[in-house]
């Protein structure tokens, strides 16, 4: 499994933003969206490129486009503050959604809602931005495969050693790429020092 930490002082910045208790809804929001564009662009830096010809105004030169579609797989609730970076970068993207929450004492995952395009032949970003046990994003990139996906990345904001662990056992030919790589988790399954409970706070359920 390839994980990528990016190290930028923009990506800093904004994990900083976040991980503060006090910042609110809206400020949380932005500060996600900007650190997703951030997360977007490390994912996608190695993809494949076809090139055609093209005029600009003074001469022929050749221009570049992505050589394969791209979808977004958002794991509920979290995974919707990535969403809107996706779809600026990348705006013929496709959606696809995949509903699950944890069950609080054994901290496994439920299965609500699930629905996906046609994953064969397109880069998927699945989008799970606290990979704390695993649990989500294993089932999320789980059923990506079963809809034809063979080239996903999933993208994280903060991530847990025993959530890596889990995905290399797991889905060793998953790219992950995070802001963050964080100590632990803690009794409740919690990334500390992390951020709290990003879904809460992107949405102001607290």
């Amino acid at each position: 499994m390839a994980a990528i930490v990016v190290d930028h002082p923009l990506s800093r910045h904004y994990l900083s933003i976040l991980r503060d208790a006090a910042t609110g809804p809206e400020r949380f929001r932005n500060a996600t969206r900007r650190l997703a564009y951030i997360l977007v662009m490390e994912a996608l830096a190695h993809q494949g490129m076809d090139d055609y010809p093209l005029e600009t105004p003074v001469a022929a030169a050749r221009g570049y486009r992505l050589a394969k579609p791209v979808t977004a797989v958002a794991v509920l609730r979290a995974g919707l503050g990535l969403i809107d970076a996706v779809l600026d970068l990348v705006p013929d993207a496709t959606v696809g959604y995949a509903g699950v929450e944890r069950e609080e004492e054994t901290a496994l995952p439920v299965e609500y809602y699930k629905k996906f395009p046609d994953l064969s032949g397109r880069t998927v970003l699945v989008l799970e931005p606290m990979l704390a046990t695993g649990g989500s994003l294993c089932w999320a990139v789980e059923e990506s495969k079963a809809a034809g996906a063979d080239d996903i990345t999933a993208l994280c904001v903060v991530a847990a050693p025993e959530g890596m662990a889990r995905m290399e056992e797991t889905h060793p030919d998953v790219r992950v790429v995070t802001a963050a790589l964080d100590s632990r988790l803690n009794d409740r399954y919690f990334i500390v020092p992390g951020l709290g409970d990003m879904g809460d706070r992107l949405f102001g359920t607290l």
